[in-house]
């Protein structure tokens, strides 16, 4: 297995602090069935993001289901890493990406596989 197909300790997010000001100051955008939250790098463009899965109590009321839609998205991001990475801008890279799962019905790993791989599109379009 390449070593950049994994999801290291130190890409989790999990800092209280940036949490909060990922949610608060960060720029986001929608594609259903995901809201995008990120933070532009300040600095020389980072090997890679620091990263969070959120999937809401609201709509999935066990955690079972929970667990189990963040580990597919997890996965769909941890083995199309390199090629998303690529495909945002050095100007807009983020530091900091949030990935909420708003959608109320569990949906295949195929299309949340594929929904991410448009939602890393889509920052090739941002330009704040």
């Amino acid at each position: 297995m390449s070593s950049s197909l994994t999801f290291q300790k130190q890409e989790r997010l999990k800092s209280e602090k940036v949490i909060k000001d990922l949610f608060e100051k960060g720029s986001s955008f929608y594609l259903y069935p995901f809201k995008i939250f990120y933070i532009k790098s300040q600095e020389v463009t980072p090997a890679f993001p620091q990263i969070l899965f959120s999937v809401s109590k609201r709509n999935f009321k066990r955690a079972v289901d929970r667990n189990r839609l963040k580990r597919q998205i997890r996965e769909g991001y941890r083995i199309n890493k390199p090629e998303l990475l690529k495909k945002i801008p050095p100007g807009i890279f983020p530091a900091v990406i949030g990935i909420m799962y708003v959608s109320k019905e569990k949906l295949p790993f195929s299309i949340i596989q594929n929904k991410l791989n448009l939602a890393f599109d889509c920052f090739e379009s941002k330009s704040v």
